[in-house]
């Protein structure tokens, strides 16, 4: 398999919920069932979990983060208040390249047979191929839900939060590919999630709409990922890649 090879795939969007929280969840369905869900209809599910600056141990609902993240194909990371903006940014790119590598597998499959993957092939040629999954980071389409948990313990760290997503904006504004966000907090009154801000290419607005008061000390994490996977399919976004009789990357999960 060579670049032009890799090239000839159709450009898809990727899709990725990028959920905040600092503890488990204590309401509804089991959010790694749900994360699943997400995975099964092409969309990755990265999970940061957030620790206060003076705590000294992970409490032990945070590995709730890394169930998450597994089930839904993602990545988690358990980090400080004071990281957390870097954090953001390297989650995000990290599953754009997972997501990728993952696809470019599949096609190996198809073109070497099932008994081909990218970690077998020989040095040169694997280094040729990443080149090509490093493009194709920088000019695919990509959709991040943000889903923050605005729970009661969370309260002190929405500010950080606030100023990690501008701070992702701008990062990923430098790729060539096309950018769309929205953000959803929970939870919310009278449902699992509640639009914070809908889909846009920047997230420079979040700093007069960004929520700032909190919901209660309830977590409902799975309830919050199922609704928050319906949300793609609202925003009638990128409408000619379902339209083309192709069969595009985007179908494929990618």
């Amino acid at each position: 398999m060579d670049e032009r090879e890799v090239c000839q795939v159709k450009k898809g969007t990727l899709k990725q919920i990028l959920l905040i929280t600092d503890g488990c969840s204590n309401k509804g369905e089991d959010p790694a069932v749900t994360a699943a869900l997400a995975k099964q209809q092409g969309i990755t599910v990265n999970v940061i979990g957030i620790l206060d600056d003076d705590q000294t141990e992970q409490p032990e609902g945070l590995q709730e983060v890394e169930d998450i993240a597994l089930s839904g194909g993602g990545i988690s990371q358990i980090v400080y208040k004071q990281s957390l903006s870097q954090t953001v940014q390297t989650v995000t790119k990290q599953a754009m390249t997972q997501t990728l590598q993952g696809f470019v597998n599949q096609e190996l499959k198809q073109i070497l047979g099932p008994d081909q993957s990218l970690e077998e092939i020989e040095p040169e040629k694997r280094g040729e191929i990443m080149e090509v999954v490093e493009d194709m980071g920088e000019t695919c389409d990509l959709e991040v839900l943000v889903l923050t948990d605005t729970s009661a313990s969370m309260h002190d760290k929405l500010p950080t939060v606030k100023e990690a997503l501008i701070d992702l904006s701008i990062s990923l504004n430098a790729r060539i590919g096309r950018n769309r966000f929205c953000i959803y907090n929970f939870p919310a009154k009278r449902k699992d999630i509640e639009k914070v801000s809908d889909w846009s290419p920047k997230l420079d607005s979040i700093s007069t709409i960004f929520p700032k008061l909190t919901s209660g000390g309830i977590t409902p994490t799975g309830p919050a990922i199922k609704e928050a996977m319906y949300q793609f399919g609202k925003k009638g976004l990128f409408r000619n890649l379902r339209d083309e009789d192709e069969p595009g990357v985007e179908e494929a999960g990618y």
